[in-house]
């Protein structure tokens, strides 16, 4: 048996660990003991990413995993905390991309056509003939130049939607955009958009960038979706456009508090959608984190390059 050590700090079965036999020992640990076995762990894998035990734990000094992997996208529950060490970070770039730009599109089909109208007045037993808009022709601002926000873009424009990429800094000659303005563009852009989509990673710099100046920006038609980080937006802000009728309006998928408790306004708000994070976990999802771990770690145990190593000065993996 190897001397390596993979700690998992999981809440539930992580699946074919079987393919680590003989080459690895593995340890599981819960939020309560996860500081303890950290020393002893080469390498982690934070399987639970919705916790910040990592953050809690994470030794100031001595021992200490040679590689944290994290099966999200988003690595915003690790850091700082893992910024000042030489520990390589990986992410789960790649497996969100398809299914999460499938349901925002789905999103904007379902609100330009009224779907939710149709269901109520259905359930109401109600007939009555409306008009509603088409997707073709409009135009949406997506926010965040990753591989999901790429992918969230290319299937727009699939529909006819023409898309402006934002991303941190702005470059021409994109093979799919031909532009990603940089995003000291956006509020610019924002004037003309009918969807507004934030897939943006969560840095200080992105915390809070929608709020009231963001919603008044934007046309009282548009329509407003996140499913980056609930710390994007300043609900409070969402809320008054929202009943100011200051956008038509919105869907999260995302918030600041998960589960979102039962007593917050957000539940009642006027043509707002909640979804519970839950627009890249599509059937047979965890099987594939597995597998991209499982993938990973055999490149790590033959000493070759890891996959989606994240620069956590960014705080994402930056494009190659």
């Amino acid at each position: 048996m190897s001397d390596t050590c993979v700690l998992v700090l999981d809440t539930d079965p992580l699946p074919d660990l079987d393919r680590l036999s003989g080459r690895a020992r593995v340890v599981h640990a819960d939020e309560k003991s996860l500081a303890e076995r950290l020393p002893e762990a080469d390498v982690l894998l934070v399987w639970d990413f919705l916790s910040d035990a990592v953050r809690e734990a994470w030794p100031g000094g001595g021992p200490r995993p040679r590689w944290v992997h994290t099966p999200s996208a988003g690595v915003d529950r690790l850091l700082p905390e893992l910024a000042d060490s030489d520990t390589v970070l990986t992410n789960a770039r790649g497996v969100f991309d398809q299914p999460i730009a499938e349901y925002v599109t789905g999103l904007v089909v379902a609100m330009a056509k009224d779907f939710r109208g149709s269901w109520e007045l259905q359930r109401e037993r109600r007939w009555r003939h409306r008009e509603t808009f088409r997707v073709g022709g409009t135009r949406a601002v997506v926010v965040g130049s990753g591989p999901i926000g790429r992918k969230i873009g290319r299937t727009l424009m699939a529909l006819g939607v023409t898309v402006d990429l934002v991303g941190r800094t702005e470059r021409e000659g994109d093979p799919d955009f031909g532009r990603v303005h940089g995003i000291d563009g956006m509020n610019t852009l924002l004037a003309g958009a009918d969807w507004v989509v934030c897939v943006a990673p969560l840095t200080e710099s992105s915390r809070g960038m929608f709020d009231a100046a963001a919603f008044s920006r934007m046309k009282p038609g548009a329509h407003f979706i996140n499913v980056g980080r609930g710390q994007h937006v300043v609900e409070a802000d969402l809320l008054e456009a929202l009943h100011g009728g200051r956008i038509a309006g919105a869907a999260l998928d995302v918030f600041h508090t998960e589960p979102l408790p039962e007593d917050s306004p957000l539940w009642e708000a006027p043509g707002l959608w909640i979804s519970p994070h839950m627009s890249g976990d599509t059937v047979g999802w965890r099987n594939d984190l597995a597998v991209q771990f499982l993938d990973n770690f055999d490149r790590w145990y033959a000493g070759e390059p890891l996959h989606n190593v994240v620069d956590k000065g960014l705080g994402y993996v930056p494009a190659t």
